[in-house]
């Protein structure tokens, strides 16, 4: 009786740990992070360097609370984030950002990081870090990529070519309306921009915690840039890591840019574009064609 209830303990003890995510299974030691000390960054004509003492410095007095000693994003304050509202800090240790200029699945270029903290996270505890000097910036960068292996043993994808922006007319207004009916952008979105579609209750990151669509009505920005050349990365790249995958493989660039003009649309911003879908008087995508 006693060794078949061993059995069945070990046995469960074995599905625990299978059922546990990949990513726990990366979890990295003082040790091995520390060999990474001399990791270097390089934006512009500015180099940065993990092993910096001001960049210690800046990220134990700004950081460490919601990354964690071991930027593993277990902070002490990494507990009160409660997602979808209060996404849980990135961990570094991965390698795995929403916010880049190179396709989905690569690392991102030392100036993607570099423009993240600079740029800070809407409807996120990520602030606008502009107390940091560029040189601080560009440390702080190093100092990031020196949590994860990653960093060594790839090298950053080749950014995306973004084609010169057309002009905004009615046809491409009306055609970016077809493309988010076509690749269903709704279900997540909503038919009007407002993350309520049908599979926006149901969001998972890749470590299986609630996240939320972005809500186009309520006036943030987009959490990896607000120009039109930002929101056609966005969905040209994907936000890795999380449901918005790659569109790449399935929209051309022109129509990319087509789309970009009818998010406009759907945002609480004045804009050309929904001046122009006022006139057209355009209708929200149906979900039932």
């Amino acid at each position: 009786m006693r060794r078949n209830w061993m059995k069945w303990s070990l046995w469960v003890v074995a599905v625990v740990v299978l059922s546990l995510p990949v990513a726990s299974w990366a979890q990295l030691t003082t040790q091995d992070i520390a060999a990474r000390d001399n990791m270097e960054a390089h934006v512009g004509n500015l180099t940065g360097h993990a092993n910096s003492g001001q960049a210690k410095y800046d990220y134990r007095r700004y950081c460490v609370g919601c990354h964690g000693d071991l930027g593993d994003g277990n902070g002490e304050v990494a507990q009160w984030l409660d997602p979808p509202m209060w996404p849980k800090p990135r961990d570094f240790q991965l390698g795995i950002f929403k916010c880049r200029s190179t396709p989905t699945g690569t690392l991102p270029t030392d100036q993607d990081l570099y423009d993240a903290i600079s740029r800070g996270f809407d409807r996120s505890a990520m602030p606008i870090w502009n107390v940091f000097t560029k040189q601080q910036r560009v440390d702080l960068v190093a100092f990031v990529k020196h949590f994860s292996p990653r960093f060594v043993s790839e090298k950053p994808g080749t950014p995306i070519q973004i084609p010169p922006e057309p002009e905004v007319t009615a046809d491409r207004v009306k055609n970016g309306r077809e493309i988010f009916a076509r690749v269903q952008c709704w279900k997540c979105h909503g038919v009007t921009g407002q993350a309520n579609g049908p599979s926006a209750s149901t969001l998972q990151d890749d470590l299986g915690r609630p996240i939320a669509a972005f809500n186009f009505t309520e006036g943030a920005r987009p959490k990896c840039g607000s120009t039109d050349q930002d929101i056609y990365r966005i969905f040209m790249t994907g936000l890795d890591g999380t449901p918005m995958p790659s569109f790449a493989d399935n929209i051309k660039p022109d129509e990319a840019w087509d789309l970009v003009f009818y998010l406009r649309t759907l945002m609480a911003q004045p804009s050309k574009e929904k001046d122009i879908a006022r006139q057209l008087g355009l209708k929200p995508v149906s979900p039932n064609p």
